[in-house]
Order: C-alpha cells, then structure tokens, then sequence
C-alpha cells in the first residue's frame, strides 16, 4: 500500500509544478515570435477549457444534479492543455 501513496504523492507533485509552470510561463517576458506561441497556446487553451465547462453545465442540466467541478483538476487540465499546445506552436514557428 506503501506504493500507491507514493505514485500518487509524484504524481500530486507533478501536477502542482506544471501548475506553477503555466503561470511563470505566461508572465515571462520575451521576443514577439514568443509572445505569439504563448499567445496562440493561452487562446486554444481558454477555448478548451470554457468548451469544456460548457459541456459540464449542458450534462449538468440533462441530469438535473449539482455542478461538481474541482477547481484542481480543472487548473491541471488547462495546464496539461497549455503546455501540449506550447509545445505545438514552438515546433510549428520554429522554437
């Protein structure tokens, strides 16, 4: 049991640093061809998750029950989101 814990404790940690990494990421200055893939990524990354609340609330209302979102796990999925798409558009704009 021993184990678990302690995947689940990496784990845990490793989703609060690229929490913290999104946020340093977005308020770093640098050249424009930056500030465009950070722009690009925060755009996509924003039309994803309020697509996704979007859909939260549609289901919440078809089943008529209490909105259960977790705000960690909604900050680690933009975070997850953000840093797939930094990636893309570094690749894609030569970064």
């Amino acid at each position: 049991m021993g184990n678990g814990w302690m995947f689940f404790a990496v784990i845990l940690l490793a989703f609060v640093f690229l929490d913290a990494a999104m946020v340093v990421s977005l308020v770093r200055p640098g050249d424009e061809r930056r500030m465009m893939i950070v722009w690009k990524a925060s755009t996509y990354t924003l039309l994803a998750t309020a697509g996704g609340l979007v859909l939260d609330v549609v289901q919440n209302m078809i089943h008529v029950r209490e909105m259960t979102a977790n705000p960690f796990v909604k900050l680690t999925s933009m975070a997850l989101i953000y840093f797939a798409l930094l990636v893309f558009f570094r690749k894609k704009h030569g970064g």
